[in-house]
């Protein structure tokens, strides 16, 4: 696979000549975040982190999506954190879209660059530095892990895009496509962190409606997404949030392919409730 860039927030601040008028929408189905809006303003900060900021797209709402958080984390050179997780039953995949981190995992060191991906299983030491002249750029996506008795809890790895060939979908010609970090059959994992691709007027060609919720990162390329009863225009740096059962289907404008980062919950029953 040739070398890719992914797009990152903008941070900065539009100038005062710029419309108000943008593209984010929130509904009681599906959340639309433009890169356009990821501005210094918004940004957040962590305890334990140091030379670091970042935006918060994703995070548990009662009535909306309830499984994960998702953030856009910002390093300066020689940042990072010993202590990044003060959660223990939280698991996590890092994916850098930009710069270069050296990533420590049980005692193991691993150096990510852009298109590097991670997965962290709970319970698990890990620190995290941003060793390159820039600042690295990553996705961390956080879920609970949700254990079974019986199964393992999965271990942690490292991969990246370059290393994983896509796996396309059955009559498409290769036009859509899935990079799959996680076997599909392993019961232990109850969470999927994929890369999906749609090469130029390439299409989901029906509504999806699933229990699955969906964090979707417009990676690279541009594309009308279907979100309930509505066609939305979203270009890489954008952020789709999508509840349960929200249908959703997709058409690829080109030129250049559709790529965006998906989460989702996986392989596990659904909670009932208790009198």
């Amino acid at each position: 696979m040739t070398d890719r860039s992914y797009a990152s927030a903008p941070g900065g601040h539009p100038p005062q000549t710029q419309l108000l008028t943008d593209r984010a929408v929130f509904t009681d189905a599906y959340a639309v975040i433009p890169h356009g809006v990821m501005r210094d303003i918004v940004t957040s900060a962590l305890p334990f982190w140091d030379k670091t900021r970042l935006w918060v797209i994703s995070r548990p709402l009662s009535g909306f999506a309830e499984t994960f958080s998702q953030y856009i984390m910002e390093v300066a050179p020689g940042g990072g954190s010993d202590k990044p997780e003060p959660d223990e039953l939280a698991q996590a995949v890092l994916f850098v879209t930009a710069g270069e981190i050296s990533l420590s995992i049980a005692e193991t060191t691993y150096t990510l660059a852009a298109g590097g991906y991670a997965y962290i299983p709970p319970a698990t030491a890990w620190t995290l530095r941003s060793t390159g002249t820039e600042p690295a750029r990553f996705h961390w996506v956080r879920k609970t892990y949700d254990k079974v008795e019986g199964l393992d809890t999965p271990p942690a790895f490292v991969s990246s895009d370059q290393q994983v060939d896509p796996i396309a979908m059955p009559g498409t010609d290769g036009k859509w496509a899935t990079t799959r970090f996680v076997d599909p059959t392993d019961l232990r994992h109850d969470m999927h962190v994929n890369i999906v691709t749609l090469q130029p007027g390439a299409t989901i060609p029906f509504a999806e409606t699933h229990v699955m919720e969906h964090g979707l990162y417009v990676l690279e390329g541009k594309a009308v997404y279907r979100l309930n009863q509505d066609w939305v225009e979203v270009e890489a740096g954008d952020y789709m949030w999508l509840r349960a059962f929200c249908p959703q289907a997709c058409y690829a404008g080109g030129p250049a392919p559709f790529r965006y980062l998906l989460y989702k919950d996986v392989n596990r029953h659904m909670k009932l409730g208790r009198p």
